[in-house]
């Protein structure tokens, strides 16, 4: 491997990571709002 393709495919990850986070969060956020709006736990 030449040292540009493994650094490109190092900082894939974070970059993923960071992606799946973000949509995780997202979805966390709209459930809450979601529940308050109709009056139900999360939990």
């Amino acid at each position: 491997m030449e040292l540009d393709s493994l650094v490109a495919y190092i900082l894939v990850w974070p970059v993923m990571s960071a992606g799946i986070l973000i949509l995780l969060i997202v979805s966390l956020i709209r459930d809450i709002i979601r529940a308050r709006r109709e009056g139900e736990e999360l939990l």
